[in-house]
């Protein structure tokens, strides 16, 4: 078993802990310039497990043209088994006690700068605003949070670990309404759905969710249709040494 980490916007990390997203979808980075079928994992030896080494199946056969960077590719999320540790915008903080700014603790593991016996804890964005905590606290100073970007996070902050259950290749566009709705999607009334905290909204999770990869991708990339890796995952406990 392998663990690798994979970056989740806010909306998204919330989807997964409400257990409402299950799967995800990544460009390939290196799409084929050939005509292709699909694509197929190796295997060490005949129907032995999937490897992360990949294979794009030929249209037309290899005598008509090779990919600029080959037939074989890998995967980079993994295979089924593997894991993959969730980064998101976080901080590290303390908790204060905003009316009389004084420090409430000992909370967490780790020391303030200016005073060691005062203890921080990590905050998630995702959670939404956090008015009663800070950035870190001297005497007579406190400094608010300034959230760190998602690729920033370190792996002890992580409190979201996944097991990939399934890793396959598909053009973009072949995504189902069961898929759409594995990806986040949610009913937001009179017959709609939405991602992302009620953006996107429309009366197909299919379009709804090709509202949000375009705002990720931008505004072509659904248009594009690109092979796409589909993860699909499941939430494992994660252990709080």
């Amino acid at each position: 078993m392998v663990e690798r980490p994979i970056l989740f916007s806010a909306p998204m990390v919330r989807a997964i802990l409400s257990g409402q997203k299950t799967v995800t979808r990544r460009v390939i980075k290196h799409q084929p310039d050939v005509p292709v079928t699909d694509a197929i994992p190796r295997r060490d030896y005949p129907h032995g497990p999937a490897t992360i080494n990949w294979y794009w199946r030929p249209r037309h056969g290899h005598l008509n043209g090779v990919p600029s960077h080959g037939w074989y590719f890998k995967c980079p999320y993994g295979q089924p088994g593997d894991r993959l540790w969730v980064r998101e915008s976080h901080a590290q903080v303390f908790e204060v006690d905003i009316p009389e700014g004084r420090p409430v603790g000992p909370i967490g593991t780790a020391g303030s700068p200016g005073r060691p016996d005062w203890k921080s804890r990590y905050v998630y964005r995702a959670d939404g605003e956090m008015p009663n905590v800070v950035q870190w606290h001297h005497v007579g100073d406190s400094q608010p949070v300034r959230w760190s970007p998602s690729i920033h996070m370190p792996r002890a902050a992580c409190r979201l670990l996944l097991e990939i259950t399934g890793v396959r290749v598909e053009r973009l566009q072949k995504i189902s309404y069961q898929q759409a709705m594995a990806e986040g999607c949610g009913h937001a009334g009179d017959g709609l759905f939405h991602v992302e905290d009620g953006l996107h909204l429309a009366a197909d999770p299919r379009e709804s969710f090709a509202g949000l990869w375009s705002s990720i991708n931008g505004a072509e990339s659904w248009a594009a249709n690109p092979w796409v890796w589909v993860v699909e995952f499941k939430r494992v406990e994660v252990s709080r040494g």
